[in-house]
């Protein structure tokens, strides 16, 4: 009988103990890593503490010599100077604007004064005196937010689910936003004002931003026509009303009993107050026209400007900050001369781990 028992089969179930050890394993072999990489940085952070420490003296003293170094520089060297001036675009002409900057700054690098004076139409010595051109978007990541919120609005509803902000400032570049900042960095305060205007004047002078322009003023000007042909033709229908009603009272007064049948009378005094409310669409209209004619009067536009006269620049440009020179010097010759001592130490490091090789 024990012969029809079933056979034993072995067990597929997991050992719940076994893979809860593994798991506190994995998870006590993961927080050893974090506690030693942790432990690293802090023991790297007080070496270098206490390096700091122990040439300070050197370190403090190389600051100070390159702060009196900018010290002496900004007062022996020309002074620099550097305008800033927002424009508005009206058209897409921010590429040829910034390919245009380029164009200029590669002819400052080149030091080809003549070419420069040529392309700005000013002296060769003028020319000579620029250091430097730059543009750049003012739009706040604010106002970029907005028109991403706009451009999604414009969209089909499954696309927007899907567009994501990064996206969207890839797919634009900073040329592509209207609103733009010039600066001009030159060792003459008298020169911005004919530059940034030529400058301007060499981005408009693009053949196809002027057919551009053209098209425009002249579909306007057809517009215009055509709404103020509209208008006349809405005058004469008012006057025809206007007339019908005048009858319409001379023949009540003029008899004893009137009858008015399917309110005639009515009918015609709401149809002109139709033709009234139409002349005044047809008005705005006009009105807005005007103000679109306005807009693209100018290709580009000076929203406001320093363009007149330069101020005087001492500033350096480090990671997006603008600091003083004189600091940026001692910051540059104590961060030079830590970085030399911290290779000294190094090979020393390197020494005493060769010995015990």
């Amino acid at each position: 009988m024990s012969k029809d028992l079933p056979e034993s089969q072995p067990s597929e179930e997991v050992d719940l103990g076994q893979l809860f050890k593994l798991i506190g394993r994995a998870f006590d072999r993961f927080f050893n890593f974090i506690g030693n990489v942790l432990n690293k940085f802090f023991l790297a952070f007080v070496w270098v503490a206490f390096l700091i420490k122990k040439h300070f003296l050197k370190i403090a003293l190389a600051g100070v010599l390159g702060f009196a170094y900018g010290f002496i520089r900004q007062k022996t060297t020309e002074p620099s100077y550097k305008s800033t001036s927002i424009i508005k675009q009206n058209y897409k002409t921010g590429e040829n604007l910034y390919l245009s900057i380029d164009f200029y700054n590669a002819l400052v690098s080149e030091s080809d004064s003549i070419a420069l004076a040529q392309s700005l139409h000013i002296t060769p010595t003028e020319a000579g005196l620029i250091s430097k051109f730059e543009v750049e978007s003012t739009l706040s990541r604010h106002k970029k937010l907005r028109l991403f919120d706009n451009f999604r609005k414009e969209m089909d509803s499954t696309l927007a689910s899907t567009l994501e902000f990064k996206t969207f400032l890839k797919d634009f570049n900073e040329f592509d936003f209207e609103i733009q900042k010039i600066t001009l960095k030159s060792y003459s305060k008298d020169i911005f004002k004919k530059v940034l205007l030529q400058i301007i004047k060499n981005v408009e002078s693009s053949e196809f931003t002027k057919n551009e322009q053209q098209r425009d003023l002249a579909e306007l000007d057809r517009r215009e026509s055509a709404l103020k042909l509209s208008l006349a033709a809405s005058d004469s229908l008012q006057k025809v009303y206007q007339r019908v009603l005048e009858k319409s009272v001379e023949n009540t007064l003029g008899s004893q009993t009137s009858v008015t049948i399917d309110n005639t009378e009515d009918e015609g005094l709401t149809k002109e107050f139709e033709l009234y409310n139409s002349d005044l669409e047809l008005r705005r209209e006009l009105v807005t026209i005007q103000r679109e004619r306005d807009d693209i009067q100018n290709v580009i536009e000076i929203v406001s400007s320093e363009q007149n006269e330069g101020t005087l620049d001492n500033s350096q440009d480090v990671l997006g900050l603008s600091i003083s020179k004189m600091i940026f010097g001692g910051i540059f010759t104590a961060l030079l001369v830590f970085i030399v001592l911290l290779l000294f130490e190094f090979l020393k490091f390197l020494e005493r781990y060769k010995s015990k090789i």
